[in-house]
């Protein structure tokens, strides 16, 4: 009989210390099936293989529920059970409309920042957007109008507005981004 199974049926008859002792001798099979389970996910997973393996294990050991295992191949089969459960359970979280449904996650240093023409062709959208922003966002809109329409630099703008030179480029993008949304009827239309 192995030394995993040994412990594995320490760990059935109620031995505490036997869990800790099983941990170094599974964990690098666990993390090259977790490796393998993560693999075959979709790009864009955030749970990393140390992190499952520590939650898979955590659920093959549990006091609360003990489980039998006839030796470590049964072990490690439980484990790519669990590994698999695990993975099916982010899965369905990522879908739920909570949190964010079947919304990609882009990575914002991937993307252009959309940009507010200096010549706008559609002055009065861009004022009826300017308002419905001012409403939302006072001190946003106050920069487009210190930017778009006075032509100051992002530093001097910020200096008008009293605000670091940091929150007004965050400003300046998110305002931008705002406005081209609602002015190309984008969501919320």
């Amino acid at each position: 009989m192995s030394d995993v199974t040994q412990i594995i049926a320490r760990i059935e008859s109620g031995d505490g210390q036997a869990s800790e002792e099983l941990l170094p001798l599974v964990y690098s099979e666990l993390r090259r099936l977790a490796k393998i389970k993560l693999a075959s996910e979709k790009p864009g997973q955030t749970l990393q293989a140390t992190a499952l393996v520590h939650e898979a294990y955590v659920r093959l050991v549990d006091p609360s529920q003990p489980q039998q295992w006839d030796n470590s191949r049964h072990f490690f089969s439980a484990a790519a059970e669990a590994m698999r459960r695990i993975l099916i359970e982010r899965a369905r979280q990522r879908a739920s409309l909570k949190r964010g449904g079947d919304r990609e996650r882009v990575e914002l240093a991937e993307i252009e920042p959309a940009v507010l023409p200096l010549a706008c062709d559609d002055i009065l959208g861009l004022d009826e957007a300017l308002e419905k922003l001012c409403q939302q966002h006072p001190r946003k809109a106050e920069l487009v109008k210190l930017r778009f329409y006075a032509g100051l630099t992002t530093a001097q703008a910020a200096q008008t507005l009293g605000i670091s030179t940091s929150t007004a480029e965050n400003d300046w993008a998110y305002a931008r981004s705002w406005l081209r949304l609602e002015m190309s009827g984008g969501p919320g239309h």
